[in-house]
Protein backbone atom coordinates (compact mmCIF):
# COMPACT_ATOMS: atom_id res chain seq x y z
CA UNK A 1 0.00 0.00 0.00
CA UNK A 2 1.00 3.30 -0.39
CA UNK A 3 2.24 5.62 2.51
CA UNK A 4 -0.60 7.98 3.33
CA UNK A 5 1.59 10.40 5.21
CA UNK A 6 1.29 13.40 3.04
CA UNK A 7 0.13 15.36 5.82
CA UNK A 8 1.27 13.98 8.95
CA UNK A 9 -1.04 11.44 9.47
CA UNK A 10 -0.37 8.69 11.69
CA UNK A 11 -2.11 5.41 13.47
CA UNK A 12 -2.23 3.99 17.12
CA UNK A 13 -3.10 0.04 17.18
CA UNK A 14 -4.24 -1.00 20.66
CA UNK A 15 -3.54 -4.86 20.89
CA UNK A 16 -4.12 -7.25 23.47
CA UNK A 17 -6.24 -10.21 24.40
CA UNK A 18 -9.93 -10.21 24.54
CA UNK A 19 -11.64 -8.71 27.03
CA UNK A 20 -8.82 -6.85 28.13
CA UNK A 21 -10.02 -3.61 26.73
CA UNK A 22 -9.15 -2.55 23.27
CA UNK A 23 -11.86 -0.99 22.18
CA UNK A 24 -12.91 0.59 25.00
CA UNK A 25 -9.96 2.18 24.88
CA UNK A 26 -9.47 2.76 21.47
CA UNK A 27 -12.71 4.60 21.86
CA UNK A 28 -11.87 6.69 24.87
CA UNK A 29 -8.64 7.88 23.36
CA UNK A 30 -10.70 9.15 19.59
CA UNK A 31 -12.65 11.17 22.13
CA UNK A 32 -9.65 12.90 23.68
CA UNK A 33 -7.77 13.50 20.49
CA UNK A 34 -11.83 15.42 19.08
CA UNK A 35 -11.78 16.93 22.27
CA UNK A 36 -8.38 18.18 21.47
CA UNK A 37 -9.16 19.05 17.93
CA UNK A 38 -7.07 16.82 16.60
CA UNK A 39 -9.41 15.09 13.40
CA UNK A 40 -9.16 11.78 13.60
CA UNK A 41 -11.24 8.29 13.58
CA UNK A 42 -11.40 4.94 15.44
CA UNK A 43 -11.54 1.40 14.08
CA UNK A 44 -12.27 -1.26 15.33
CA UNK A 45 -10.87 -4.24 13.04
CA UNK A 46 -12.90 -6.42 14.09
CA UNK A 47 -15.89 -5.69 12.80
CA UNK A 48 -13.86 -5.15 9.15
CA UNK A 49 -13.58 -8.92 9.16
CA UNK A 50 -16.47 -9.82 10.80
CA UNK A 51 -18.11 -12.16 8.17
CA UNK A 52 -19.20 -15.98 7.65
CA UNK A 53 -18.21 -18.25 6.59
CA UNK A 54 -14.10 -17.72 7.14
CA UNK A 55 -12.24 -19.89 4.60
CA UNK A 56 -10.83 -23.13 6.44
CA UNK A 57 -7.03 -21.22 5.99
CA UNK A 58 -7.79 -17.88 7.35
CA UNK A 59 -10.26 -18.71 10.55
CA UNK A 60 -10.65 -15.47 11.64
CA UNK A 61 -11.03 -13.42 8.22
CA UNK A 62 -7.60 -11.44 8.22
CA UNK A 63 -7.40 -11.73 4.25
CA UNK A 64 -10.67 -10.02 4.12
CA UNK A 65 -10.17 -7.31 7.48
CA UNK A 66 -7.07 -5.97 5.97
CA UNK A 67 -8.22 -5.46 2.26
CA UNK A 68 -11.07 -3.61 4.48
CA UNK A 69 -8.51 -1.70 6.79
CA UNK A 70 -6.85 -0.09 3.56
CA UNK A 71 -10.11 1.07 2.03
CA UNK A 72 -11.28 2.67 5.35
CA UNK A 73 -7.84 4.35 6.09
CA UNK A 74 -7.84 5.72 2.74
CA UNK A 75 -10.91 7.06 3.37
CA UNK A 76 -10.07 8.65 6.60
CA UNK A 77 -7.49 9.91 5.66
CA UNK A 78 -8.95 11.66 2.37
CA UNK A 79 -11.21 12.95 4.36
CA UNK A 80 -8.93 14.44 6.67
CA UNK A 81 -7.81 12.49 9.49
CA UNK A 82 -4.34 12.67 11.43
CA UNK A 83 -4.57 10.30 13.92
CA UNK A 84 -6.08 7.09 13.50
CA UNK A 85 -6.62 4.57 16.27
CA UNK A 86 -7.35 1.08 16.03
CA UNK A 87 -8.69 -1.96 18.06
CA UNK A 88 -7.00 -5.14 17.01
CA UNK A 89 -5.13 -8.28 17.73
CA UNK A 90 -1.55 -8.87 16.43
CA UNK A 91 0.22 -12.25 16.80
CA UNK A 92 3.12 -11.92 15.05
CA UNK A 93 5.39 -9.99 13.58
CA UNK A 94 3.73 -11.19 10.25
CA UNK A 95 0.38 -9.69 11.40
CA UNK A 96 1.88 -6.26 12.57
CA UNK A 97 4.13 -5.95 8.96
CA UNK A 98 0.66 -7.01 6.89
CA UNK A 99 -1.20 -4.42 8.85
CA UNK A 100 1.57 -2.04 8.29
CA UNK A 101 0.91 -2.46 4.78
CA UNK A 102 -2.54 -1.75 5.03
CA UNK A 103 -2.56 1.21 7.30
CA UNK A 104 0.14 2.75 4.83
CA UNK A 105 0.59 4.98 8.15
CA UNK A 106 3.51 5.69 10.73
CA UNK A 107 2.39 3.32 13.40
CA UNK A 108 2.92 2.81 17.14
CA UNK A 109 1.50 -0.63 18.65
CA UNK A 110 0.72 -0.71 22.10
CA UNK A 111 -0.38 -3.27 23.85
CA UNK A 112 -2.68 -3.53 27.01
CA UNK A 113 -2.16 -6.44 29.48
CA UNK A 114 -4.22 -7.52 32.81
CA UNK A 115 -4.48 -10.28 35.23
CA UNK A 116 -6.86 -12.79 33.71
CA UNK A 117 -8.69 -12.60 36.95
CA UNK A 118 -9.84 -9.15 36.03
CA UNK A 119 -10.50 -10.20 32.34
CA UNK A 120 -12.76 -12.98 33.25
CA UNK A 121 -15.88 -10.99 34.52
CA UNK A 122 -15.34 -8.73 31.49
CA UNK A 123 -16.52 -11.43 29.62
CA UNK A 124 -18.63 -12.69 31.93
CA UNK A 125 -20.81 -9.82 31.60
CA UNK A 126 -20.43 -9.24 27.77
CA UNK A 127 -21.40 -12.43 26.67
CA UNK A 128 -24.51 -12.75 29.23
CA UNK A 129 -27.25 -12.15 26.98
CA UNK A 130 -25.42 -14.72 24.14
CA UNK A 131 -27.94 -17.49 22.74
CA UNK A 132 -25.07 -20.16 22.23
CA UNK A 133 -25.54 -21.93 25.38
CA UNK A 134 -21.99 -20.62 26.47
CA UNK A 135 -20.11 -21.70 23.87
CA UNK A 136 -18.76 -18.01 22.62
CA UNK A 137 -18.10 -17.42 26.65
CA UNK A 138 -16.40 -20.50 27.11
CA UNK A 139 -14.22 -20.04 23.75
CA UNK A 140 -12.99 -16.35 25.04
CA UNK A 141 -12.36 -17.57 28.59
CA UNK A 142 -10.13 -20.52 27.28
CA UNK A 143 -8.82 -17.90 24.56
CA UNK A 144 -7.91 -15.24 27.20
CA UNK A 145 -4.51 -17.10 28.77
CA UNK A 146 -3.76 -18.99 25.32
CA UNK A 147 -3.68 -15.37 23.92
CA UNK A 148 -1.49 -13.68 26.40
CA UNK A 149 0.99 -16.02 26.60
CA UNK A 150 0.86 -15.79 22.40
CA UNK A 151 0.89 -11.97 22.71
CA UNK A 152 3.62 -12.37 25.41
CA UNK A 153 6.20 -14.15 23.59
CA UNK A 154 5.66 -12.15 20.04
CA UNK A 155 7.24 -8.98 21.04
CA UNK A 156 5.36 -7.23 17.81
CA UNK A 157 4.64 -4.40 20.61
CA UNK A 158 5.98 -0.52 21.05
CA UNK A 159 5.35 -0.82 24.59
CA UNK A 160 3.43 -2.40 26.89
CA UNK A 161 1.00 -0.95 28.84
CA UNK A 162 -0.35 -2.94 32.41
CA UNK A 163 -4.17 -2.22 32.82
CA UNK A 164 -5.05 -4.39 35.72
CA UNK A 165 -5.44 -1.66 38.20
CA UNK A 166 -6.49 1.05 36.41
CA UNK A 167 -9.69 2.58 35.16
CA UNK A 168 -10.69 3.14 31.58
CA UNK A 169 -9.47 6.86 31.73
CA UNK A 170 -6.04 6.19 33.53
CA UNK A 171 -5.17 3.19 30.55
CA UNK A 172 -6.22 6.17 28.43
CA UNK A 173 -3.50 8.43 29.85
CA UNK A 174 -0.98 5.40 30.20
CA UNK A 175 -1.34 4.70 26.55
CA UNK A 176 -1.25 8.00 25.34
CA UNK A 177 1.37 8.64 27.35
CA UNK A 178 4.05 5.94 26.45
CA UNK A 179 3.72 7.17 22.37
CA UNK A 180 4.94 10.28 23.16
CA UNK A 181 3.01 11.69 20.55
CA UNK A 182 1.49 15.21 22.04
CA UNK A 183 -2.03 15.19 22.00
CA UNK A 184 -2.78 18.54 22.75
CA UNK A 185 -2.69 20.05 18.69
CA UNK A 186 -3.32 18.99 15.52
CA UNK A 187 0.42 20.29 13.97
CA UNK A 188 1.85 18.17 16.69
Amino acid sequence: MTDRNDHGARALVINGTVGVGKTTTADLVGDRWREAGIPGAVIDVDGLRRAWPAPPDDPFHATLGLTNLAAVVANHVRAGALRLVLADVLEDRSQRDRQQRAIGLPTTVVRLRADPDRIVPRLAARHRDDHDGGAGLAWHLARVTELQAILDAADVDDAVVDVTEFDALAVVDRVLAVTGWPESTPES
